[in-house]
């Protein structure tokens, strides 16, 4: 199959499944310079003739031409690429915030899916689950050998219908079988406590449509409970693998007075952008703890770094993920849409993410023993494609103040869990090591003289 073209539209059998590329080649007829470019374009022709024509089963022109228009984005880099109509819709419907589902939050052990926790007035909650349970089979099947998110996407589905799931509780002599009507699940992606009865922790597991406003009514009702108590706050920004942009800026913006949350640098310098605090701290002055880890990436490093440059927050944890990249998404009418990279973050003092992440302030490891070989949770700098790092922005800002605590406050940070400390639980807050030292910090930051209580300051 060759390229022809009528009236400036280049007419290919690409067209049969939708994809309307004509204007841009029609763009390069201009340049005569771009010989190579129609001697590929035809060669793309070739080869998709042939598979058509030779193939050993019948193939079908969409999936062919979308798995081409795939390759074509993830060999840019790790995070560009192309949806098809149902991954987009399903992607608008994590950015919504809501789902058909039963209603639980939950992790992976031991191969089973365990339940960290229902959420209140859903499906899961009414039909009695409770958090520890260890989901064994749904429907009759067994989880094991299913990754967490096939798990998930097992669980969800339209509202009003049925999921029958298979249960080990504790101190249950035989397997539990609950059947369970899936409804619409507004997930939590702000959940809080009161640590004590003097330090809020707020912990966020996405950036989606409700976050910011979510982090807001958390501050609110923790107030509330506290009274006049409330002394400092915990924000647990650990697996959060981000989300929306807008969202991450308004978050980090509860936090500041003013100056710089992020920018962003693209292919054209016309196309940089800045985005500046507006004033009004939520938190008012209250000393805070960023907790991150290597599963914190883009929104959350953005949020943490836009702090820890302020010196707003002291960050504790271990280093983020480092996806300092920015992905726009381009519908195709009809077609789904394209996911693909447009520029780089950059935090306040004009640091780059990307690739590296944010160091925290003080590190503390969740568990004493270095992971095995090979098993180490990979970071943006461990994919394949993953875009360099451009280094500093030209002419940056001055560097935030070193950090500063209260004299004899960082000796008392555990960076190790002590010999024999019982392994994490999500369901038990006192297994969790780095969240123990953050409350340690905070207190320590709170009962220290005024002038001492923002790090750096």
């Amino acid at each position: 199959m060759k390229f022809s073209f009528r009236n400036g539209v280049m007419m290919t059998a690409a067209f049969a499944a939708g994809i309307a590329v004509g204007p841009l080649v029609a763009a390069w007829a201009q340049d005569g310079s771009r010989a190579e470019t129609y001697r590929l374009l035809n060669l793309f022709g070739d080869v998709f003739e042939r598979v058509r024509a030779e193939y050993v089963e019948p193939v079908n022109d969409r999936d062919v031409i979308e798995n081409a228009i795939n390759g074509m984005l993830t060999g840019l880099d790790a995070h560009s690429s192309y949806m098809n109509a149902r991954t987009y819709r399903d992607m608008q419907v994590q950015t919504r915030g809501e789902f058909g589902g039963l209603g639980i939050e939950v992790t992976q052990e031991g191969g089973y899916v365990k339940v960290i926790s229902p959420i209140d007035d859903t499906p899961a909650a009414r039909a009695g689950v409770r958090p520890g349970d260890l989901i064994t089979h749904l429907n009759g099947q067994t989880v094991q050998g299913l990754t967490l998110q096939e798990a998930v996407e097992q669980m969800r589905g339209e509202r009003g219908s049925t999921i029958r799931i298979t249960i080990r509780r504790e101190g249950a002599e035989r397997p539990i079988e609950l059947s369970i009507t899936r409804d619409v699940i507004r997930p939590q992606v702000v959940r809080f406590r009161l640590e004590g009865n003097d330090i809020g922790y707020i912990r966020l597991t996405s950036f989606n449509e409700q976050t910011e406003a979510g982090l807001r009514r958390a501050m609110q009702q923790l107030r509330q409970q506290a009274g006049n108590n409330l002394r400092g706050l915990v924000l647990d920004l650990r697996n959060n693998p981000g989300g929306l942009l807008d969202q991450a800026i308004q978050v980090a913006d509860d936090f500041l007075e003013q100056g710089e949350i992020v920018s962003t640098r693209a292919r054209r310098s016309e196309d940089a952008q800045r985005w500046n605090a507006r004033g009004g701290d939520i938190a008012q002055g209250l000393p805070i703890v960023v907790l991150i880890n290597a599963g914190s990436a883009s929104a959350s490093e953005i949020v943490a770094g836009a702090l820890q440059d302020h010196r707003r927050a002291v960050v504790l944890g271990v280093r983020s993920f480092g996806k300092g990249s920015v992905q726009s998404v381009m519908p195709i009418p009809g077609n789904g849409a394209i996911r693909l990279t447009t520029a780089r973050y950059y935090t306040p003092s004009g640091r780059s993410i990307q690739a590296l992440g944010i160091t925290p302030d003080i590190e503390v490891r969740s568990t004493r023993e270095e992971p095995p070989a090979g098993s180490q949770r990979e970071r943006e700098a461990d994919l394949r494609r993953s875009l360099r790092n451009e280094g500093q922005v030209q002419n940056p800002p001055p560097p935030p103040p070193p950090l500063s605590l209260p004299p004899g406050l960082a000796e008392r940070i555990q960076r190790l869990p002590a010999e024999g400390a019982p392994a994490f639980d999500a369901t038990r807050p006192e297994t969790d090591h780095q969240l123990q030292q953050a409350l340690i910090l905070v207190r320590g930051l709170a009962a220290a003289p005024p002038g001492q209580r923002r790090a750096g300051r």
